[in-house]
């Protein structure tokens, strides 16, 4: 460095000397809107460092922001995940506490309503072989289960006791392939044989081809096994397939649609009616009948009438005491004194409104006859005077 300047001394020195010279010159001069030169070559030199620097910044800054702002919304995250699983757990376990307890419900309901006697157990094991559809539930031989025994739900059958023991009992599920029961349909009581097929579905055999089903009908129990008591709900038709020398006729079992948990074993069945209508899945509401028309005309008439009616029969009694009639007299007829006072005895219920009748035919009118001139009174001997409630008497013809 020392070289340099020593060989490029005399440049070095008159560079100086121009650039003091034009310091000085824009610290005197001054631009157009009366600003030195000076300032505005500085703003002009520090203004890009200044972009970068604050560009750095402000990148920085925002860098370390964001991943502040990051980190917290991944912790806020979690935690909301957390709770959503708790909460969606506590939503799960609520809703099998709830639907216990509509089963709980429902089985009390139908054990209180069925003519059988039954017994409640609840379903604590199944069987550990591929194709067995076999369970176990809490009561045995010392609560009075024997093999043989029905198990049902409010819904329809279950299975039946093949084994009891003293505290549990082994129960085959109508999916089962070696269960079998005897079952009718409900519209054409058609008679057959359902028979289990390792499947979620049933099959029901032995139904000949001229029985007309079809997908929709219910089955019930027709009790000829023995074992199921008649008008249990056995299951509905889901397909028919016609064939010889019987029809093929699959049934999804209604008393395994909503799992089991809860069942009833029949100690003394009860042979019921099968029922005339398919259940329903909801209750329906039945509306008292409608009233008769006879009623409806009584209610009518024994209403009681308004300001006008009672004005109407007040002028009509008092009609009726000087023997006029309304709307028959002629030209010439007086009317009624409607000042007359009636006796207080005499009540004054107002006239009762008929119904009007659709079929009857509409009034004639009415002939108009013209006036009749009455004849010229002749002169003749005077006659005493007639009292006033004699003259308004009508005079006979």
């Amino acid at each position: 460095m020392e070289t340099f300047l020593n060989r490029y001394r005399n440049i070095t020195v008159l560079l100086l000397v121009i650039f003091a010279q034009l310091v000085l010159l824009a610290v005197q001069v001054k631009n157009d809107q009366d600003v030195r030169m000076i300032r505005v070559w500085t703003v002009s030199a520090v203004t890009p460092v200044a972009r970068v620097v604050e560009w750095l910044r402000g990148g920085s800054t925002g860098f370390v922001h964001d991943y502040i702002v990051l980190h917290d919304t991944h912790e806020q995250n979690q935690r909301l995940q957390a709770e959503v699983d708790r909460l969606k757990l506590e939503n799960i376990q609520l809703k099998n506490e709830l639907n216990t307890a509509d089963r709980a419900k429902a089985l009390a309901v139908f054990q209180a309503e069925t003519p059988s006697k039954t017994l409640a157990a609840r379903v604590i094991g199944t069987g550990a072989a591929t194709n067995s559809r076999v369970v176990f539930v809490d009561r045995g031989s010392t609560a009075g289960v024997q093999r043989g025994m029905a198990v049902v739900t409010p819904d329809g059958i279950v299975g039946k006791v093949i084994a009891a023991y003293p505290t549990a009992a082994q129960v085959l599920l109508i999916t089962d392939p070696d269960f079998a029961a005897g079952v009718i349909s409900q519209k054409t009581q058609a008679r057959g044989t359902l028979k289990g097929q390792g499947t979620p579905m049933g099959k029901v055999d032995y139904v000949p081809p001229e029985e007309k089903l079809q997908p929709g009908e219910w089955f019930y129990t027709s009790g000829d096994d023995r074992i199921f008591p008649r008008g249990f709900p056995v299951g509905v038709i889901k397909a028919v397939r016609p064939g010889q020398p019987f029809q093929e006729i699959f049934v999804e079992p209604s008393g395994l649609q909503r799992g089991l948990e809860d069942v009833l074993i029949l100690v003394e069945g009860v042979h019921q009616a099968i029922p005339d209508a398919p259940i329903a899945n909801q209750p329906v509401y039945i509306a008292p009948p409608a009233p008769a028309a006879d009623t409806i005309a009584s209610s009518v008439q024994s209403t009681a009438g308004t300001e006008a009616d009672k004005l109407r029969a007040q002028y009509k009694a008092v009609g009726d005491a000087q023997g006029h009639k309304f709307g028959e007299g002629g030209v010439g007829t007086k009317p009624p004194d409607l000042n007359l006072k009636l006796p207080a005895g005499q009540p004054l219920t107002p006239p009762k409104p008929a119904l009007p009748n659709p079929n009857a035919q509409p009034p004639a009118p009415a002939a108009i006859n013209p006036p009749v001139k009455p004849p010229s009174p002749k002169p003749g001997p005077q006659t005493p005077a007639v009292p006033d409630d004699v003259a308004q008497r009508p005079h006979p013809e």
